[in-house]
Order: structure tokens, then C-alpha cells, then sequence
């Protein structure tokens, strides 16, 4: 990256948006041809993730549409890699000429007729499984990852290897989709201290830029740092980027500031912590900075903003803007001029709670229409409506809102940081001119005691929706409550069908009208859908896929795992897969079901459990699994006793959510005794230490 003289970076220029900052841009000289387009749908092919350049996940073709997509049927099913159930399956598809190209967890790549299904060639990977997200193909080549850094050019036609480089120093290069434009891949960076994205020529693998997300001295934003923490300072690039060649800009998002300690850890990293949590766009042939926006400054939450950025011409106020729309974990868009990074709908820098000991940043930026998810939980009584509020608190959590400042005791917020958009593909409809996007309802508690990110509370329920926003006026157009977090992989596709498609994590693929969020259509895959629905044609016939392979979050093991690319068509006549177990909603206890006759019927509070010794813990604990046990499990009409173990220092107890059956202090050694008579799971936390939670599984 060059090094270019510091601006002002959290006022900018004049006509940027508060929390944006430019730099004037060098003329190009005249292009021979007019470069393509960022914004025109795919049609008969869906050549990359995210649809096209501007990762619209819009398809132009409209055969499938309200009138008659309940004909729908599968075409054809391909377990790719013979019937694998494990994994980390977050590969969305690529199609080119009627061949689609997909990932595997293990790191393999398939390319498999569009038409029939059949597999084409496969290369084997050879260096490890990883997480997967898409191959980038252009130039005759796929282009995929392998571990260690790798970057892998296979031969279109065959999948043999053409050129493998090794990439290091810059951090980890495996999760992130590759994305190939005009003989250059741009790869981003995962997991690392320091993350960079970078433009690799495509013919040799070799390195053409890069681009720190954390800058060392002498870069624009080092001097946001304290110190030396921008070397331990994340911001890593997790998603592919937006290209506009027109404007000759490639826009890529940066995650979360990290820190010495853990990312809920601001203490020892003054400043705004460029470029975490930022939208920035770099020139495209040189990788030089051009302007940026952060959403949020000296981030203690993981509430960065990792999705891939979406560009649009969109008419506002009258007047056609060129928008980036970008966001969020926070449940807010933030709506950009894509040329400068102004904010032609406003955005505001608004006084926040502050935490010196934090080294908290005394504004965020807030859009002047506000979020389109709740900020705040909810405290719904215990015993009133089950779930109840798709937000509300888990009991005993000190309550906050977003951007409420943590120390040493767990504040309860929501989206949380696997709430809100997280790295779901978005998608701009051509047809509608809205915005969608699949969120999560994952509350989650920061402090300092948590080792990483924050705790999602067991017992919690995580759970989700889709939204539409109007991106000329940044307003909610309408909103869907789903049973399932969205937020994780599950991409959503539009089409000129005026069609929503979008997979949950039970496996089920679903069509919505995307007027207005009906429900047309679902098809059982037989497992959970964590990548993009694609369209493409063949032969003049068109097809809806979907990868169905599932992953860990936010449900766990609990979320049915599978290798199942299918292809629909009007007519298809394959029949749906068995439906698998459904994931299980609740955030569970930290430890496996102990039957009540190996313990007496007795939960020791305050103390851990060793499942294979019984052995209760030898002191008190805090900790999430400070139960013993944390599951128990008794048939219907047991009575169970709470002991608070003789030698806690002090009171202990028990609050069953959210049903309310109890709400019980105890002195060290009392004890309080229940009978379950109806079968169900009744969970319950310490109102001493709301970590420590339980769980009674009544059979």
C-alpha cells in the first residue's frame, strides 16, 4: 500500500459522511473500452459469489416467478462427496457455460454439469479440510485455497493443477471466496493478528498489492492505534469485496479490532482503530487508499461489519447515486455515495456510554432512519409468553444497549455479535429496488471474563428474520419474524421473478414473494443451508441450486451437516430429501445430559461436574458450567434439589426461565426442592453469577 500523508479521519471532508474521511483521486487515462459494469444481473450464467461485481445476488432470468413457482421440483441431487455428514459447509456455487463449481468442507472442488447433475472432474485436496466459502473462476482457471496459504489455479475444463503459490506474511488466506476480475484475484485475509486484502495476478499467483486492515507506521491510520497494538490489531477482511470498474474502486470490508488480550478488550489500544470495522475503497490497480467509513469505532463488541459490500444505482431525492450499501451486525445500513463515501441519506455521530478503562471512542455513527432490528433486549417477565419477544433477556444479566461499555461483569445486548447481518450474502433486487438481508436475534454477553468474543447465554433463544429496506430512503419496507437465526451463511437470492429465495438451517429452502415476504414455496434439501441459492440457464431451461452442507453456527452439532448440491426446475420431479433432526434453537448448557439417579436428583450450585468421575468440583466456581451437573435429566413427577454447595462463600441460587417456576436465593448449605411434573426443558441460571446455568430435561 502507499504511504500517504494523514487527513483528518473521523470528520473527513466536507462532503463526506461523519465517520468517513477522502483523498482525491488520480485521473485515469482514457480507457481503449468502456470497462463492465458492476450492476448487471447474471443471467444465464452466475459467474462468481455474489452474482456479479457488486455482490447483487440478483438473477435477470424470470421464468420461476409467483405465478407458477409452486411447480418448482428438484431437477436433479449430487452429494458430491458421497454422503458426508460433518463439516464446515459454507460454499456457495458458482455457474459457468451450464457447469457449476462448489467447494466441499474438506477443501475439494467439483465441477458438475448444470443440466444432469453429473460430475464433470474433481480435484482432491491435498493440505487439510477448511472452512469454504466459493471459488473464483475467470481466464480458463478455478481458483480455490489451500491450507497454509495456498492459492490454487485448476484448469476449467479438466480441474488439473495449473500453479500453485504459497502467499505468507500477510495472515491467514483460506475462508474468504476468490474473486476474479479482469486477470486479477482478490483474496482476503481470516483469524490473523493482522489482516491485509490483496490483488494476486491470476496468470502466476504473484502478489500486485496489498492492503493492511491494521496500518503499520507510516500508513494512513497508524496513528489510531496506541502503541504497538495495531500489530495484534485484527481487521481482517473475512468476505470477498465489491469492484465498480467504472469508477475503478474495489471495496472491501474489515472485521473487529482485536486486541492483546481478547477483541472485548479495549484498554490497551487507544484511539478509533482504523481500519476495523470499515468499509474501505482502495483503487483498483494499485491498491492506494481512497476514502473509508467506519461503522464502528474502537470496537469491544465483534459487532464489526464482515459482510460483502453491495453497490447500486439507486435514485435518491430525485437524483441517481452511485450507493455502496454496507452493514451490519448492528442492525443498521449505512448508506454511501460509492464515489467518496458521503452519506446522501445522513448519518450522525451520537454521544455513547463511556468506560475509561476501556479507552472507549465518545461517539458511534448512527443513520438518521435508524436500525432495522431492536438494540436494546427486552425484560420480559418470566412466566408470560414462550419465547415470548424474539429479544428478550436471558434473567440476571445486567442489561444494556448497543454500544454499552463492559468491564469485569457480563452485559446482556442484542443483536449481539452472531445477531444482527452477520456474514449472510445480501442482495439488491433490480425488480423491487429493495434490499434484503437474513438476520439473527443472539443476544450476547461481553465482559472481560469471556475469553474471546462474548457469551451467548445458554438457554437463550436464537433466533432470526429477513428484512427489506428501501435503500433510497434507508427505511424498512417490511420485516419477518423466522424461527431460525439467518445470519450465518444464509444468503439470500432475488430475482426478475420478483422471487426471494433463502435456506434455513433445517434444511428447508424457501421461496418468498419478495413484494412483501410471503411464503410461496419450501423443499426439505436434508440439510441446514449455510451459502447462496444461484440461478442460471442451460439449453434455454433454468435452474435454481443450492448447496445444503450445514455449520456450527450458531447452532452447534445440532444443525444437520450434508453434501447435497441440488438443482431445481419448473416441473422437477426428484423427490425431497428425508427431513432431518431440526436444529435445536436454545443456546445449550455447557455439559452432556446426566441421568438424576447417578446423582440423587441433586444439582449442586456454584460447582463444576466431571460427567466421567462424578466428581463435583473441589471449589467454587463462576464459570458458564458452575452446575453439577448442568443437564440432568429425570422423568415426568421427580423431585429435584438445588443445594448451594456448603462451602461457597456466600449465597447462591436459582431462577428457572422463562417459564418462572422458581426464583430461589440459598445460603451455603440450604437447599430448595422441585417437582417437575410435565415433560419439557426447563433451564435455569444463578442469580449470583447469571453464567453458571442449568438445564432440567423432564422425560
Amino acid at each position: 500500500m502507499a504511504r500517504i500523508q494523514r487527513r483528518d479521519l473521523i470528520k473527513g471532508a466536507a462532503a463526506t459522511a461523519v465517520g468517513a474521511s477522502v483523498l482525491p483521486a488520480a485521473l485515469a487515462a482514457p480507457a481503449a473500452a468502456a470497462p463492465p459494469r458492476c450492476d448487471l444481473p447474471g443471467g444465464r450464467d452466475f459467474p462468481k459469489v455474489g452474482g456479479n461485481l457488486g455482490n447483487q445476488n440478483y438473477s435477470a432470468l424470470g421464468g420461476m416467478h409467483r405465478g407458477n413457482v409452486r411447480r418448482l421440483g428438484a431437477a436433479w441431487v449430487n452429494r458430491i462427496e458421497g454422503g458426508l455428514s460433518t463439516g464446515t459447509n459454507q460454499s456457495t456455487a458458482v455457474a459457468v457455460g451450464g457447469v457449476l463449481y462448489i467447494e466441499s468442507a474438506p477443501g475439494n472442488v467439483f465441477a458438475v454439469d448444470g443440466a444432469t447433475g453429473v460430475t464433470k472432474w474433481v480435484y482432491r485436496q491435498t493440505r487439510g479440510t477448511l472452512t469454504r466459502r466459493g471459488v473464483g473462476v475467470g481466464g480458463g482457471k478455478v481458483f480455490t485455497h489451500g491450507r497454509g496459504n495456498w492459492i490454487i489455479a485448476l484448469d476449467q475444463e479438466t480441474g488439473a493443477v495449473v500453479w500453485e503459490k504459497q502467499i505468507t506474511g500477510f495472515g491467514n488466506m483460506e475462508k474468504v471466496a476468490v474473486t476474479y476480475h479482469d486477470g486479477r484475484l482478490y483474496c482476503g485475509t481470516h483469524d490473523g493478528d493482522r489482516g491485509a486484502g490483496l490483488a494476486l495476478d491470476a496468470g502466476t499467483g504473484d502478489v500486485v498489492w496489498h492492503f493492511w486492515g491494521a496500518p503499520e507506521p507510516g500508513e494512513i491510520g497508524n496513528d489510531t492505534w496506541e502503541g504497538e497494538s495495531w500489530r495484534t490489531g485484527g481487521a481482517t477482511p473475512w468476505l470477498h469485496p465489491a469492484i465498480d470498474p467504472e469508477l475503478g474502486l474495489v471495496y472491501w470490508a474489515f472485521g473487529n479490532a482485536r486486541g492483546s488480550r481478547s477483541s472485548q478488550d479495549g484498554s490497551q489500544r487507544a484511539g478509533l482503530n482504523l481500519f476495523s470495522s470499515s468499509l474501505v475503497a482502495m483503487d483498483l490497480e494499485t491498491g492506494q487508499y481512497r476514502w473509508h467509513f467506519q461503522s464502528i469505532h474502537h470496537g469491544i463488541w465483534d459487532m464489526d461489519n464482515t459482510m460483502a459490500p453491495v453497490l447500486a444505482d439507486v435514485r435518491i431525492r430525485g437524483r441517481m447515486r452511485k450507493l455502496v450499501v454496507y452493514g451490519s451486525k448492528c442492525g443498521m445500513y449505512y448508506i454511501l455515495d460509492r464515489r467518496d463515501g458521503s452519506a446522501p441519506l445522513g448519518i450522525d455521530e451520537r454521544p455513547v456510554p463511556q468506560d475509561e478503562r476501556q479507552k472507549t471512542w465518545p461517539t458511534q455513527p448512527f443513520p438518521r432512519q435508524g436500525p432495522w432490528t431492536e438494540t436494546r433486549v427486552v425484560d420480559q417477565p418470566l412466566g408470560t409468553a414462550i419465547p415470548g419477544d424474539p429479544n428478550r433477556a436471558v434473567p440476571n444479566y445486567v442489561q444494556g444497549a448497543l454500544y454499552d461499555p463492559h468491564w469485569d461483569v457480563p452485559v446482556l445486548s442484542i443483536p449481539g455479535h452472531g445477531g444482527g447481518a452477520d456474514w449472510s450474502h445480501q442482495s439488491f433486487s433490480h425488480s423491487t429496488r429493495l434490499v434484503y438481508t437474513g438476520f439473527g436475534y443472539v443476544a450476547a454477553a461481553h465482559s472481560l471474563t469471556e475469553a474471546s468474543n462474548g457469551l451467548r447465554p445458554p438457554g437463550e433463544y436464537q433466533t432470526g428474520g429477513i428484512v427489506a429496506v428501501d435503500p433510497s430512503t434507508n427505511r424498512v419496507r417490511w420485516k419477518k419474524h423466522m424461527p431460525y437465526s439467518l445470519a450465518h451463511g444464509n444468503g439470500i437470492l432475488t430475482t426478475a421473478g420478483d422471487l426471494l429465495f433463502i435456506g434455513q438451517p433445517d434444511g428447508n429452502l424457501l421461496a418468498l414473494d419478495a413484494r412483501n415476504g410471503h411464503e410461496l414455496w419450501r423443499f426439505q434439501t436434508g440439510a441446514a443451508i449455510s451459502s447462496s441459492p444461484i440461478m442460471y440457464e442451460v439449453d434455454g431451461q433454468q435452474y435454481l441450486a443450492v448447496y445444503a452442507g450445514g455449520t456450527g453456527i450458531p447452532y452447534g452439532d445440532s444443525a444437520p451437516r450434508g453434501d447435497f448440491l441440488w438443482a431445481f426446475k419448473l416441473g422437477g420431479s426428484v423427490a425431497p430429501a428425508p427431513t432431518p433432526p431440526p436444529p435445536v434453537v436454545r443456546r445449550p448448557v455447557s455439559g452432556p445430559p446426566v441421568d438424576g439417579t447417578a446423582v440423587n436428583n441433586t444439582v449442586v450450585i456454584g460447582r463444576t461436574y466431571n460427567p466421567a468421575t462424578g466428581a463435583i468440583g473441589a471449589t467454587e466456581s463462576t464459570a458458564v458450567n458452575a452446575m453439577a451437573p448442568t443437564h440432568l435429566r429425570v422423568p415426568a413427577g421427580t423431585t429435584v434439589t438445588f443445594t448451594n454447595h456448603p462451602d461457597n462463600a456466600g449465597p447462591r441460587g436459582a431462577t428457572q426461565f422463562f417459564e418462572g417456576l422458581f426464583n430461589i436465593r440459598l445460603i451455603p448449605g440450604e437447599s430448595y426442592r422441585h417437582t417437575f411434573p410435565n415433560p419439557g426443558e426447563y433451564f435455569f441460571n444463578d442469580p449470583a453469577s447469571p453464567r453458571s446455568t442449568g438445564k432440567i430435561e423432564v422425560y
